[in-house]
């Protein structure tokens, strides 16, 4: 990485990325231990299957580690930053899903807020400003 491409992206980036990597890598642990807590808190069923549940949370906290090491260079490692914009866009989506077949219930979606919607922005505005800095316009 040069100091050319460290001055080519705003400096907001950077703990923009670190935050949402520590957020869901501890979001991750605390899916992993406490498997039941979501539910409980959602005011659902428990799952029968709590160690499928774990497995969402290894599959968040590893999200985590991929936006820490794309901090450091956002525009280089925008892929991680694209495959993550696409989860928190999915997520809601199935969310509202479950919610309309019943399997969800609304409190059950307040996570999707902190989880998904915070994130559209400036995940969206990363992606933005990577892609102009990889295809300038020309003159």
């Amino acid at each position: 990485m040069t100091n050319q491409t460290l001055n080519k992206y705003p400096k907001w980036m950077k703990p923009v990325l670190i935050t949402a990597g520590i957020y869901n890598i501890f979001w991750g642990l605390i899916i992993i231990i406490f498997p039941d807590l979501y539910f409980k808190f959602a005011g659902m069923q428990l799952t029968n299957y709590p160690a499928i549940w774990q497995c969402v949370g290894m599959i968040v906290g590893v999200y985590g580690i991929g936006y820490i090491i794309s901090a450091f260079d956002p525009y280089k490692h925008w892929p991680i930053v694209l495959v993550g914009l696409l989860g928190k866009i999915l997520g809601p989506i199935g969310y509202i899903n479950g919610y309309i077949s019943g399997t969800f219930t609304l409190k059950a979606g307040l996570t999707n807020i902190t989880n998904d919607l915070i994130w559209w922005i400036p995940f969206t505005v990363i992606l933005t400003k990577a892609y102009k800095f990889y295809h300038p316009r020309e003159t």
